[in-house]
């Protein structure tokens, strides 16, 4: 059940960063999946450790759109804090997508190709979703471009997020 909810909370912090950025409101669906995250770090089972893999990913993600939006690829909406950087919400929402790591997406351990795959197509799925809900739009390189740089970050992303995980649970069994 708590892997249902994971899915679910998941999808409403996701409908609410992205909702909110087409309407230039972000502040509130930012703050409150935030607190969400923060709840999901206090209960999981490593809390140091879940926080660390949220970090991680959102770094890995904030890096990837950023670098995909200054080629000219992606543009977001409500672009705070800064036009060089992926926007604050999208910070949000790579994190968002760290937590269902071991929630949600556990089923995936072990299973890299399938990771890889699922996320090259979930991914950049998402983002369209988003561009059609008026959270962004695909810049001058083009969508395909776009699409195809996408797929790349995000078929490394869910498996790099799942060894990162592994790792984790390796070197805190080592640890007296």
């Amino acid at each position: 059940m708590a892997k249902f909810w994971n899915f679910v909370l998941f999808q409403l912090g996701w409908f609410a960063c992205v909702i909110g950025a087409a309407n230039h409101q972000v502040f509130w669906p930012v703050v409150i999946t935030l607190l969400y995250l923060a709840i999901h770090v206090a209960r999981s089972n490593q809390p140091s450790s879940e926080m660390n893999l949220l970090l991680k990913a959102s770094i890995y993600g904030v890096s990837a759109d950023s670098l995909i939006s200054l080629s000219g690829f992606l543009i977001f909406e409500d672009a705070w804090p800064s036009r060089y950087l992926s926007p604050i919400w999208m910070w949000t929402l790579w994190a968002l997508v760290a937590s269902t790591i071991n929630g949600s997406l556990s089923w995936l351990r072990g299973r890299p190709i399938l990771a890889a795959v699922l996320g090259a197509i979930a991914g950049p799925m998402s983002y369209e979703a988003g561009i059609r809900m008026g959270a962004g739009a695909w810049g001058p390189q083009g969508q395909v471009g776009g699409l195809m740089l996408l797929a790349i970050v995000w078929g490394a992303a869910i498996p790099l997020f799942l060894y990162w995980d592994r790792v984790r649970v390796v070197l805190d069994k080592n640890q007296p």
